[in-house]
């Protein structure tokens, strides 16, 4: 009997779960996939290039909301939750809907979806977005380049655009950018290994990525998103914690699976996190894993000219995803205008411009930041006119890249950056030399 399913996810982990799973396999039936999280990625068609040949017209994408609908319409057989940075209770309310409709909920097992590599694989994951993972892979790529190994990233999937001109991307120089028609998010994790002189792939067929990057890299990085699980069978799986959200390691999907299979468990940000909340963290990886290497990290702040910020009403401008799905109350542009002395931040919801009024009546939990959303062309420029509308004396953005190159911003602005950096011993250079071998 041919099953009737239907896959959940964001335009990532759903895309890698069919193609090592469903795609050409006759006992399922793919009738779509339901998409959340990203804006408008509904609609759309996951193309024939990449359905393979039981599909000749591509596999429509729907809207979550239709969920039940389709699972009744259809008389769906299985569903598979395939999307990430999930609370644990949100991921049983959606089994209940789908087992309720009539159909099997199913999760994969991540080791199953893991391609194996003919190289060595470090893969850097986290137990939710805005741990302080991209600043972290980036350490891994500039400790394997002193041992003289040549490095790739592949980075996890963000195909927001044509899908069928994204299934393998490279980029290693900044007219890649241009040429892929990057987004602000993309560019968010590519320009700084690029600016590394470090290459790194993306894109949709993990399988053809991974090939291609073996081809130019002694190690391959996994530089995982949101808090997925990796796409390459890692030899160090490291996991990065956050002690700004104590807890949240074993309540949010799959971060807890991460943390359950880490190999280095890396607890960031000490230098800003109250002690009581990184010894409750330790504590809890501790417990249940406790053959995890447990190291501290910073993430540290480095601000030129930060008597700029002194006195200032600032509008802070945060990474986009780790405020939306992330959840994250503040990140390195508050705890900058806290430590340099900012009079106060600027509440930017009077001032939101179009989509920005969207994603601040999805996610009123932002409050008096501004998230960097910059996933289309559209988006790109309400952003833009918000911050000028913005009654403000300075506008601190503190965003992977510089996000205000590719704004015309009509105020004072600084930039926010952090990096990783050692807070214990054995440091994470002495453990991944050691585990190397």
């Amino acid at each position: 009997m041919i099953e009737k399913v239907i896959i959940m996810g964001a335009a990532g982990r759903d895309f890698h779960n069919y193609n090592v799973y469903f795609r050409d396999n006759e006992r399922y039936n793919v009738i779509g996939f339901t998409a959340t999280q990203i804006p408008d990625i509904e609609g759309r068609l996951y193309p024939a290039e990449l359905a393979g040949k039981m599909y000749p017209e591509g596999i429509p994408i729907y809207s979550d909301e239709k969920l039940v609908e389709l699972i009744e319409e259809h008389k769906i057989d299985l569903v598979a939750f395939s999307y990430s940075d999930v609370p644990h209770t949100e991921v049983m309310h959606k089994a209940s809907q789908v087992t309720a409709a009539g159909a099997d909920f199913t999760i994969i097992g991540a080791p199953y979806t893991m391609l194996e590599s003919s190289k060595k694989v470090i893969s850097v994951c986290a137990v939710r977005t805005g741990c302080g993972k991209s600043q972290t892979s980036r350490q891994v790529v500039k400790i394997l380049q002193g041992m003289g190994k040549k490095v790739v990233t592949v980075r996890h999937p963000m195909p927001y655009g044509d899908l069928t001109k994204q299934i393998v991307q490279r980029f290693s120089k900044y007219e890649d950018f241009e040429t892929h028609q990057c987004t602000i998010e993309e560019r968010e994790e590519y320009e700084p290994v690029v600016s590394m002189g470090a290459v790194i792939y993306a894109g949709i067929d993990y399988e053809k990525i991974l090939r291609e990057a073996e081809k130019e890299a002694d190690v391959v990085i996994w530089d995982g998103g949101n808090n997925d699980t990796s796409f390459y069978k890692p030899d160090i799986n490291i996991v990065v914690f956050d002690p700004h959200r104590p807890g949240h390691e074993v309540a949010y999907h799959p971060g807890e699976t991460n943390m359950l299979m880490a190999d280095i468990a890396i607890i960031n940000k000490v230098d800003s996190a109250k002690p009581a909340n990184i010894d409750q963290v330790r504590e809890t990886i501790e417990k249940h894993n406790p053959k995890a290497e447990i190291i501290l990290a910073d993430s540290e702040l480095i601000v030129e000219n930060s008597e700029m910020i002194k006195g200032k009403r600032v509008l802070v401008i945060e990474d986009g995803p780790t405020l939306t799905h992330g959840e994250m109350a503040y990140g390195a542009g508050v705890i900058a205008a806290q430590r340099y002395g900012a009079a106060s931040l600027v509440d930017p919801r009077p001032y939101l411009v179009g989509t920005l009024k969207e994603t601040f009546e999805h996610y009123p939990s932002i409050g008096t930041l501004l998230p960097a959303m910059g996933y289309s062309e559209q988006q790109v420029r309400d952003l833009e006119a918000t911050i000028n509308q913005c009654d403000c004396d300075l506008v601190l953005a503190a965003t992977p890249i510089d996000i205000l190159q590719l704004l015309e911003i009509e105020k004072p602005t600084l930039r926010i950056k952090y990096e990783y950096k050692d807070n214990s011993s054995p440091t994470l250079e002495e453990l991944i030399k050691a585990k190397l071998g």
